[in-house]
Order: C-alpha cells, then structure tokens, then sequence
C-alpha cells in the first residue's frame, strides 16, 4: 500500500503550527541556548520543518509537548555545529544547557495554560488580571468593569477550580 503525503493539510497544519507554536518555542530554545537568537532560530526552523513531515500526526492546539521535545533533542544533539570546534572535541556536560528545568517549567505552564483555558471566561478574566498582569483587585474591577467584591469571589472560586483542573492532570504544588 503506498502513502501519499496531504502537501496542502501539511502546510495549513504547519502555518497554524507557527503561528500557534513559534513565540513561544522561540523563546523556550532561547533559554536552551543561552540568548544565541541565530541559533535558535535555527533550532525552531528544524522544529518546525520536523513537524511538517508528521503533520498528518499533529493537530496545533495538541502540538506543544512534541514541539518542545523536537526543540530541546535538537538543542541537546548539537544541530547547529559551532564554528571552529573540531568534531574530535568531546562535549563536557558541563557545555550542555540546563534542560531538565526548563522541560519541567515548561511543560508546567502548559498545563497550566490549559487549566486555564476550562476555566468560565468570567474567572480566566479574573485570574489573568490579577495574576498575570499583576493588577490589584481594585485596577482588576475597573478594567473588567465589575465591583471590586465580585473581583475577589471570583478569584477564589477560579482558583479553586484552577487547583482542582491543575490536580487532576498530576500537576502538584512545588
């Protein structure tokens, strides 16, 4: 039975896929690589282009977890060669990024992220500007337009609720 590859599926998945993935896979690499952007940029190239090949295996929004694992294995076995080093020239472990941190912290706020998304848009709104924009309740209750006790009651049940989603995907407190 022969395969044929879907080009056009595969070039919709990877458009979603770097509009979805690249930021934040950019970013992630960059911490892998030490703030070396042309290299990253690299890594997330190949990334990307990896992903094109599986696309029929892929769908953007479920993508992230083989993405970073793409990323960090490309970062790991050396994908972009130094320039000047011999081949000969072992690679002390100590020359290899701290990557197991940033897997877990990565992989953290992901389910983090998708934790917030089951969240009622009522508390994601309220969690979000009191936690990721570092609003206090009563800057939270203008911009949202709701009174500043509204803003507290849902704070609590959302992040109740964020601790049991957060709970039931294993993810436990640090």
């Amino acid at each position: 039975m022969a395969y044929y590859f879907d080009v056009d599926r595969g070039e919709d998945v990877v458009r979603q896929l770097y509009g979805r993935w690249r930021g934040p896979l950019h970013g992630y690499v960059m911490r892998l690589v030490g703030g070396d952007h042309q290299h990253a940029e690299d890594v997330v190239q190949e990334t990307l282009l990896r992903a094109w090949r599986h696309a029929d295996e892929l769908t953007p929004a479920d993508a992230g977890p083989w993405l970073y694992t793409v990323a960090r294995n490309l970062v790991i076995s050396g994908f972009r060669k130094r320039g000047g080093r011999n081949s000969e020239v072992p690679i002390e472990p100590g020359d290899l990024p701290p990557v197991a941190d940033e897997v877990d912290h990565v992989l953290q706020s992901w389910q983090v992220a998708e934790a917030l998304r089951a969240l009622s848009v009522d508390h994601r709104n309220v969690v979000v500007e009191l936690y990721y924009r570092r609003r206090s309740v009563a800057e939270a209750a203008a911009v949202l337009g709701i009174p500043s006790g509204t803003v507290k009651s849902r704070c609590f049940y959302a992040l109740r609720a964020l601790r049991d989603a957060l709970e039931e995907r294993g993810v436990t407190e640090s």
